[in-house]
């Protein structure tokens, strides 16, 4: 192993007045990470993991279907969005879009387009899974979290983790959701919206 002589880190692009440089996103303690393990070598050639965190909200109103993970669940209320606002797989995609550093899904699927009116939402997590593909990434895992007053999830998870698995191509072992309440507190508390949370690793692909 490469032996570190400083702590300091010095990435060749610097912060500009529009925000950080994709090539100087890194933290100090990333790049120096990465230069203990691989040296100056490329980190895709040596199998790096990349981590993106993806958040998404949507307000329940009445006189829509609610949607989570790919699964139609029986309330008397949906999630408000252009799309079918399924929050979960929206979490998910943006978690894998920043991964890869691919911008978000605003930037991607932007609301008001007429395409993605009332979009299937796992339609455009496929779409999300061939943009990594093409720019040579692997999904690895998926980890979310739903959190909402009601209704509750826990009898629809594993119907979620199967259909996100499915259109990620992924083991359903490799995908997990998990449901929690916000214990009464904020605006999900009190019912009127649901977040979701979520994490996602990606390795470049060594598939030919």
């Amino acid at each position: 192993m490469q032996k570190v002589e400083t702590l300091t880190a010095k990435p060749e692009t610097r912060l500009n007045s529009e925000g950080r440089d994709r090539e100087a996103s890194g933290s100090a303690s990333h790049v120096i990470l990465n230069s203990m393990l691989f040296g100056d070598q490329d980190l895709a050639e040596n199998g790096a993991v990349r981590l993106g965190i993806g958040f998404d909200i949507h307000p329940l109103v009445a006189g829509r279907k609610l949607v989570l993970g790919g699964v139609e669940i029986p309330f008397e209320k949906g999630l408000d969005g252009w799309s079918d606002a399924d929050v979960l797989t929206h979490a998910i995609m943006d978690a894998l879009l920043g991964a890869a550093a691919l911008g978000d899904i605003g930037v991607h699927f932007p609301p008001g387009a007429p395409e993605f009116k009332d979009a299937s939402s796992l339609t455009l997590l496929m779409r999300v899974r061939q943009l990594l593909a093409d720019s040579g990434w692997a999904i690895t895992n998926i980890d979310a979290t739903v959190i909402t007053e009601k209704p509750r999830l826990r009898e629809y998870v594993d119907r979620m983790r199967e259909r996100l698995g499915r259109t990620l191509d992924l083991h359903v072992n490799q995908v997990s959701v998990k449901a929690s309440t916000a214990n009464g507190v904020g605006d999900i508390g009190e019912g009127k919206g649901i977040v979701a949370l979520a994490v996602a690793s990606i390795t470049p692909n060594t598939k030919k």
